[in-house]
């Protein structure tokens, strides 16, 4: 992986490809970029593609410190200035896909486009009562923190879904520090999606799976918005059914965004 430094903290992230749009991959909470990795080595072949670990996960730096929406898309606008990625493309899976809807609300000129997977924003406040979403944000803060973070996770995990993949994504998950899981959770889980979708002006895609999202409200909020949802995956779509991933957000991005010139930018700009 490559590294940059920002203000003291090591950010690591894996480039590869060519080719406009360029596509940014943001991982969800307390994973890494190895979720999007079906992505990455598909999306390679004909665009430029970049995968950080965001601050506090992967092999990035974990400094004992707020881990909100905000002040992750902070940074993912900072990296890609300090990339060159010109009007990427940002793909957000779960966690990762709040980060890009906060980044597209605030940062209106730095998206081409926003794809969210399975992203928690406008959950129905009747079902986040029923899902008992206050107690597990609490809960975080307590001993007892991976319980509840694998109890929860695991609720969105298939009967069908790759069990041994879904063991190894609960490890890692449960293995993050508890300062990590507090903050990045429970800032993602009361994120104010509400105020955040009106002011996202480019095309936008939410591809569902197991996340309660209330769509007609986000298609209200967000008159361009295009939804798609898998079939037989639970909440790690991306990696549990790549294909129909992959083919919805090539054709998405054939659909939403024009013909860049091979002379932009991000069109120029190559790691191989």
């Amino acid at each position: 992986m490559q590294r940059l430094t920002h203000d003291g903290v090591t950010l690591a992230y894996e480039e590869a490809g060519r080719g406009a749009p360029p596509i940014l991959f943001l991982h969800g909470g307390l994973c890494d970029h190895t979720h999007f990795a079906p992505q990455f080595e598909y999306f390679r072949r004909n665009h430029r593609v970049v995968a950080p670990d965001l601050r506090g996960h992967g092999q990035s730096d974990k400094p004992e410190q707020d881990y909100s929406p905000a002040t992750l898309a902070d940074e993912v606008n900072w990296l890609c200035a300090e990339l060159g990625l010109y009007q990427p493309a940002v793909v957000g899976h779960s966690m990762g896909g709040v980060v890009a809807l906060d980044l597209a609300s605030r940062y209106p000129d730095l998206p081409a486009a926003l794809v969210m997977l399975d992203a928690p924003v406008l959950v129905p406040e009747a079902i986040a009562q029923m899902m008992n979403l206050p107690a597990f944000v609490s809960a975080l803060s307590t001993p007892a923190y991976r319980d509840a973070v694998r109890g929860f996770i695991g609720s969105t995990i298939l009967p069908t879904d790759d069990q041994e993949r879904s063991a190894r994504i609960l490890d890692q998950m449960t293995s993050a520090p508890q300062h990590v899981v507090a903050s990045a959770f429970g800032s993602t889980l009361t994120y104010d999606a509400a105020s955040a979708v009106p002011r996202v002006r480019v095309p936008a895609l939410y591809v569902r799976a197991a996340v309660p999202t209330d769509l007609e409200l986000f298609r209200k909020l967000c008159p361009q918005l295009v939804t798609g949802q898998t079939v037989g995956s639970g909440h790690f779509h991306q990696l549990e059914v790549p294909d129909q991933i992959n083919a919805m957000i090539d054709r998405f991005l054939a659909i939403a965004l024009p013909k860049q010139s091979a002379n932009t930018p991000t069109a120029t700009a190559a790691v191989q």
